[in-house]
């Protein structure tokens, strides 16, 4: 059974288009916030991490369609 669950677990990782480290930003703006993990059992499954203008270091989740890469 723990098999199962992990591989089913590990296909669903592998679905995300996004990658640990990747650049984005909300599909309608504001700051730029860099990947850094995923909760696949949640609907906002994307954790992300950013920076405001007062050097105030923020994470934040959100789901993976509200998100677009951003070349830096």
């Amino acid at each position: 059974m723990k098999v199962r669950s992990h591989l089913s677990f590990q296909l669903f990782i592998s679905k995300f288009m996004l990658d640990k480290g990747a650049k984005v930003q909300q599909e309608f703006g504001g700051p730029i916030m860099t990947v850094i993990g995923f909760e696949p059992e949640l609907i906002e499954n994307v954790i992300t991490e950013w920076e405001d203008d007062l050097g105030n270091v923020l994470t934040g989740k959100f789901m993976e369609a509200q998100l677009e890469t951003v070349n830096s």
